[in-house]
């Protein structure tokens, strides 16, 4: 099977935020932001720690739920409730885990019927493929390495070929071939969709043809 890219979003895709916030107890998580982001596209999200940049993939995902405001993932005349996003985004994440007892293609496969995938070993088979973990599909989890379970992050995010994909620090332990081929990832989806990556790497900064900068108090504006 030769590796299969994203593919192409057939409607308009747009996602949108409107005084988006978020805390966490007393905390501020995520101060007030607005913007508006359309398909295909390649979006670097940016800011120090604490900024929110977690917290924004997680709410955009429809992982958490908003303290205030709205994100509204829109494809074609239909907006997406959170509840009804698993199929059309993709999210990864460095705090993503996966069962030990399973083997690289269990983990998924179980993640893919969850998802409602209709054909989950095939969009299993052709996740790995993209990443480069074919020939590691057998294996349980703990006998990867972190660079080739930063891999498996990412075969995650692409289960199914999402419309979007949500990419938080992509390039961790991953090392100079890794790092390619999350370039490569990152161009394949913003040409078919929409893909956005938070980082602070310099390297992939440069992977953006946009780029949102979260602050300690306060949103920067879209380059």
């Amino acid at each position: 099977m030769s590796a299969a890219v994203a593919q192409p979003v057939t409607a308009p895709l747009a996602l949108e935020a409107e005084g988006l916030m978020h805390r966490y107890g007393r905390r501020q998580g995520l101060d007030p932001l607005s913007f508006r982001l359309a398909a295909p596209s390649a979006v670097v999200l940016t800011g120090p720690n604490g900024s929110g940049k977690s917290t924004l993939l997680r709410i955009l995902a429809g992982l958490l739920r908003p303290t205030a405001g709205s994100a509204t993932l829109r494809i074609g005349a239909e907006d997406l409730p959170p509840s009804a996003r698993r199929l059309r985004v993709g999210f990864a994440s460095p705090e993503l885990a996966f069962y030990d007892e399973l083997s690289v293609t269990e983990n998924l496969v179980f993640a893919a019927e969850a998802r409602g995938l209709a054909d989950p070993r095939v969009a299993v088979a052709t996740a790995l493929e993209r990443v480069g973990l074919a020939a590691r599909a057998r294996d349980l989890v703990p006998e990867l390495s972190s660079g080739m379970k930063q891999r498996l992050r990412l075969a995650f995010a692409l289960l199914g070929g999402p419309a979007v994909v949500l990419l938080d620090e992509p390039g961790s332990h991953l090392d100079d071939e890794g790092r390619a081929s999350v370039a490569r990832l990152v161009d394949e989806q913003a040409r078919a969709g929409l893909v956005i990556l938070a980082t602070n790497d310099e390297r992939e900064m440069k992977l953006g043809a946009q780029s949102i900068e979260l602050r300690r108090r306060g949103l920067g504006d879209p380059a």
